[in-house]
């Protein structure tokens, strides 16, 4: 499975506690993980030291539409829920 161009849910509205490459101590919701490339896919995705909770999110359809705009408003709409 290759991560999704134009995506970048799992990178930005998620929290993530545990440790990612260069940022040690996670990230908080909405904030924009290093390892998001400018294409918005994630650089390590397919790397050991990906977080655990990054691998629940899937690149579907469902999650990033066509573009990194329907992927926001995705994840805001599941945020709210």
């Amino acid at each position: 499975m290759e991560c999704r161009s134009g995506c970048g849910v799992c990178c930005i509205y998620i929290s993530i506690s545990s440790p990612i490459p260069e940022m040690l101590s996670g990230k908080p919701a909405g904030i924009r993980c290093v390892q998001l490339t400018d294409d918005f896919r994630c650089a390590i995705f397919n790397d050991p030291q990906r977080p655990l909770v990054c691998s629940g999110f899937k690149p579907e359809q469902i999650f990033c539409g066509n573009s990194a705009e329907e992927a926001k408003k995705t994840a805001l709409w599941m945020m709210e829920k």
